[in-house]
Formats: C-alpha cells, sequence, structure tokens
C-alpha cells in the first residue's frame, strides 16, 4: 500500500500534462468542432428567448410536474407535437474562460488524487510499471469517461459527440496511468 498524499508529484504532474493535452486536443486538434450544430434560424430563436428573461439553470420542455403528468394524453400530445428540448441557459456575455480553466484544473487534480488513492490502495511500493498502469488508467478512465454515457442515455446528447469525449477521457487515462507508473515509488 501507498498513501495517496505521498503521490502528490504523480498527482500533479498528471493534471498538468491532461491540461496541457486536453487543451491541444480542443484548440489545436478540433475534431469536437461539430459536436453541437448551430441552431436553424438562431437571431429569430435567440430573439424570442431573451423576451423570456430565461435565469441561467437547466430546463426540459415538455416538462411533467410528475410521473402521472407523464402519462396524461395531454403531456403525450406536447411530447408528439415537439420539440422535446433539454437545455442550459447561461449568463450572457462572453464565456469566462479564466475560471472554466480553473476548475478544470481542479477537476485534474480531483481524478489525479482519486486515481492515486485507488493505485495505492491496490498497489505496494515498487509495483511494476505495467501494473500501475493497469491500476492508474482504470481509475482514471473511470472518472473522465464512463459518466459520459449517461448524458446520451438519458439527455439524447449525441452519441457522436460522447464517443469522442469518451475518446479524450481515454487519452487522458493513458497519460495519467504513464505519469503514475512512471513516477511509482521504488
Amino acid at each position: 500500500m501507498v498513501p495517496a498524499l505521498t503521490l502528490w508529484l504523480p498527482t500533479l504532474l498528471s493534471a498538468v500534462v491532461v491540461f496541457v493535452a486536453s487543451s491541444v486536443i480542443h484548440m489545436v486538434l478540433g475534431y469536437h468542432a461539430g459536436d453541437v450544430k448551430p441552431l436553424p434560424k438562431e437571431d429569430e430563436t435567440m430573439a424570442a428567448l431573451r423576451k423570456l428573461a430565461i435565469p441561467p439553470g437547466d430546463y426540459a420542455m415538455p416538462r411533467a410536474g410528475s410521473m402521472k403528468e407523464m402519462q396524461s394524453p395531454a403531456f403525450v400530445e406536447k411530447l408528439k407535437a415537439g420539440p422535446v428540448v433539454f437545455m442550459t441557459v447561461r449568463p450572457s456575455g462572453p464565456p469566462t474562460m479564466t475560471k472554466s480553466m480553473v476548475q478544470w484544473f481542479v477537476y485534474l487534480v480531483f481524478v489525479s488524487f482519486f486515481t492515486a488513492y485507488i493505485t495505492g490502495r491496490a498497489l505496494g511500493p515498487g509495483a511494476p510499471y505495467l501494473a500501475v498502469f493497469r491500476f492508474a488508467g482504470a481509475a482514471a478512465f473511470s472518472a473522465y469517461s464512463l459518466a459520459l454515457l449517461q448524458h446520451s442515455i438519458w439527455w439524447g446528447r449525441s452519441w457522436g459527440a460522447t464517443w469522442k469525449s469518451v475518446f479524450d477521457g481515454f487519452v487522458y487515462a493513458c497519460l495519467t496511468a504513464g505519469v503514475f507508473g512512471w513516477l511509482w515509488p521504488r
């Protein structure tokens, strides 16, 4: 067993490596560019929604107030007539990239810490590189990728976009596993 706090260097370094890799994936490679499609008649839709002054939050349309209402003929008709929408309304104005980047890095450290905890509980000092890689990679992949599937299952997100993000998580997990294998205590 290796205590997670003694693995502070691979925890922080793997977070930095994944931060750089994610920046390259999203800013240079560009294969996520088509994950979100433009809405037809965007200007008209934005003007109509702007008048409603919808506060930031997550919304569904139509939305039933109860399980019983979901089965009512009136609600079923709303679903049939459409559109059926799940949307997130963000505050107006340019996005605050600094805040998002800081939150992303904190998340990466969080994932790496749990990777350290799980791998440290499973293996002792001097464990072979491939054993460390396997445990750290599985833990990191679980954190980076598996929860993304429920966005397509329950919220209708494009499976293509989800699988691209799962692939990103696989890359992040391999990088994390490589750093842990490299810096594992001998």
